[in-house]
């Protein structure tokens, strides 16, 4: 993930910054509690594509 990309990316919801978590490929919103993929190096940054985060992912 280019590192000037994840600095002007944010929730679509809560536009809190995103936490960038390469093992599971994905954009972490740490106050939502969701997971956006990144499928082929593009941030999918619609709600209904995220993942619920479980509460050991917190």
């Amino acid at each position: 993930m280019d590192k000037k990309l994840l600095d002007i990316l944010a929730c679509p919801i809560c536009k809190q910054p995103l936490i960038y978590k390469k093992e599971k490929n994905e954009l972490i919103c740490k106050l939502d509690k969701l997971g956006f993929p990144i499928k082929d190096d593009i941030p999918v940054m619609l709600e209904e594509e995220a993942r619920q985060l479980t509460s050991d992912e917190d």
